[in-house]
């Protein structure tokens, strides 16, 4: 199959949007320009694509909401350089964008630990979001953060979440459930700093979305594990016991 060149994918993101769709992403906070294009119709344009880094480096710079959503979907980011992760961190427009752009590109980059305290600290709303939100997914990465180097940003979290801007509050509430869904010390001192935190307070505009109460969403989130550990068990084949191993000294009996 020929593959997409600019010009063709953005035709057909277009002939793909609906005003349905751009009211929903409006109610989300996504600024013009769009086309409104389901996720289920940017899925099926990924497969078609693929991997493609320079329609997802055009695609980004259209500054179009779904050319952009479907630039970080087929980017690569093993040929993300720091400058050109950290120019794109610059252009997110809207929450629903920074999410997909950390699913995709900064967490799967070589760069995900240097930019990440970086871009907690910044005043830029997204940038900081982006920066809580890598933490959470290196926090449920496995092995991409030890226990001890999670824990001080429990601190962090507790002085700083009731403060921090509104998107930010979000995801710093976010990376709080990925620590305490760990388990182990550190997960432990994630929900006792979620009891003192208590409820979190995020404007969420004209959508049915919910914060979700971290406290209980650790103690879900755990039950789902230990659920899923016991079903694994369960279904694990037992061992075959082994024959004996006859004596090489050993005579059958007359």
């Amino acid at each position: 199959m020929p593959r997409m060149d600019f010009h063709e994918t953005m035709r057909e993101l277009e002939s793909l949007g609906t005003e349905q769709n751009r009211k929903i992403w409006r109610r989300h906070g996504a600024p013009e320009p769009m086309f409104g294009v389901s996720f289920a119709n940017l899925g099926k344009l990924q497969k078609r694509i693929k991997k493609d880094h320079a329609l997802a480096e055009a695609l980004w710079a259209s500054g179009n909401v779904d050319a952009q959503h479907l630039a970080v979907m087929v980017a690569d980011p093993s040929l993300m350089t720091r400058k050109a992760l950290e120019g794109w961190a610059k252009g997110l427009s809207y929450y629903g964008q920074v999410d997909l752009f950390v699913k995709h590109v900064a967490s799967q980059s070589g760069y995900a630990h240097d930019v990440m305290e970086a871009w907690m600290r910044s005043t830029d709303e997204w940038i900081a979001r982006a920066g809580w939100s890598l933490l959470t997914a290196l926090a449920q990465k496995e092995g991409a953060m030890p226990d001890a180097q999670l824990e001080p940003y429990l601190g962090r979290i507790e002085r700083g979440i009731h403060t921090a801007r509104n998107r930010v509050r979000d995801a710093m509430n976010s990376a709080l459930i990925a620590i305490g869904a760990r388990g182990g010390a550190v997960g432990n001192k994630a929900l006792a700093a979620a009891g003192r935190i208590g409820k979190v307070d995020v404007d969420h505009g004209e959508t049915g979305c919910k914060t979700p109460d971290a406290t209980e969403y650790i103690h879900k989130m755990r039950a789902h594990a230990s659920g899923k550990a016991t079903k694994a068990a369960k279904a694990k084949p037992a061992a075959k016991a082994k024959p004996a191993a006859r004596s090489k000294t050993s005579r059958p009996r007359a």
